[in-house]
């Protein structure tokens, strides 16, 4: 297993990460995912450190906690050869402060992570969305403490706009306080809006991406078709209604081109299209998850290779989309592009 710093950190994570989001099912949102229990969870997690998968994320709204204690439970006698990542912001419970990024919240956020990981630091936290209604100088600030009192090591966030991210690290900047590392997003061949702002920051500002849902919201495993549309019990069937909104002649010529490059390399269409995301710039680590052990598997067999120039350009080729504006106006000029 390949490993890389995340960002301009010291720390350096395998380019595979495994996602708990399967463990617990204890919803039907997470249940569309997953309902891997403890003892399954344990010879997963057995599995990714035999092939150097040595980060597990989670989060604390994940089968309302139940994921995180589950983790805690498989990786009892193993915590010192891993790295733990977890989340929070989104609402679990329902009091007035059992959301957001306050200093309330985040403080009381972390104590019940810890408790249900069974560890005394989590090794990246990360806010799980943007809030809003907290002035980004008490998330920071708190954050910091956290970092100081040795609970968290790392800091990150997910699923932000280029503007929040931008100013939380120009807060961080102004105070001296710990900085964004990470920013873990959703990017696939099927989706590539993180190129269009996201990556040009992370470039710039040193923030590694970890990469959520790789195949495209299920999308992107080779069992959808033209003419073989998802099916019931899959997660690309179940939760297709939440997933983001996608042109169907575009997945399938996307499908068309993985097909031609699995025959090239004799790879399977999953393997390649997170193959794909690792020759992308700012990647730190894409997120992979499993409901078995043959999946998994499977997943892991995305590193330790590389996809052609060609292969790369022709993907690059059949994902391709419009971009939006600014995007569009700035390609328009390429001189003032180029980065010394």
């Amino acid at each position: 297993m390949d490993y890389r710093r995340l960002g301009h950190s010291g720390l350096r994570v395998p380019v595979l990460s495994f996602g708990t989001a399967t463990f617990g099912g204890g919803n039907d949102f997470f249940k569309a995912w997953g309902s891997t229990d403890s003892s399954g969870a344990s010879r997963l997690i057995d599995i990714c450190l035999d092939h150097g998968v040595s980060l597990f994320d989670t989060a604390d709204i994940y089968s309302d906690g139940l994921a995180e204690t589950i983790l805690g439970d498989a990786i009892k006698g193993k915590r010192e050869r891993l790295l733990i990542s977890t989340k929070a912001t989104f609402p679990i419970g329902e009091g007035p402060n059992n959301f957001g990024s306050s200093r309330q919240h985040l403080v009381e956020a972390v104590d019940q992570a810890l408790q249900r990981l069974g560890t005394d630091h989590i090794d990246l936290l990360q806010l799980h969305g943007q809030d809003y209604n907290t002035p980004v100088e008490e998330t920071l600030s708190t954050l910091d403490q956290l970092v100081r009192s040795g609970k968290v090591r790392y800091i990150g966030g997910s699923n932000f706009v280029g503007w929040h991210l931008m100013k939380s690290l120009a807060v961080s900047d102004r105070y001296g306080y710990a900085r964004h590392v990470a920013h873990q997003v959703y990017y696939s061949l099927l989706n590539r809006d993180y190129e269009w702002e996201l990556m040009s920051l992370g470039l710039d500002q040193g923030v590694g991406a970890l990469i959520w849902s790789p195949l495209g919201w299920g999308k992107l495993t080779g069992k959808i078709r033209r003419g073989q549309p998802a099916k019931p019990g899959t997660r690309a069937f179940d939760i297709a209604d939440t997933g983001p909104h996608y042109a169907e002649e575009r997945l399938f010529a996307i499908v068309d081109a993985l097909d031609i490059v699995a025959q090239e390399t004799g790879k399977s269409v999953p393997q390649i299209a997170l193959n794909w995301l690792l020759q992308r710039p700012t990647v730190s680590s894409i997120i992979i998850g499993a409901r078995d052990e043959a999946q998994l598997i499977q997943n892991i067999g995305a590193a330790g290779w590389s996809l052609s120039a060609a292969q790369v350009a022709a993907l690059d080729a059949a994902s391709d989309v419009p971009p939006a504006y600014l995007v569009w106006h700035q390609r328009g000029f390429p001189m003032l592009n180029e980065r010394g």
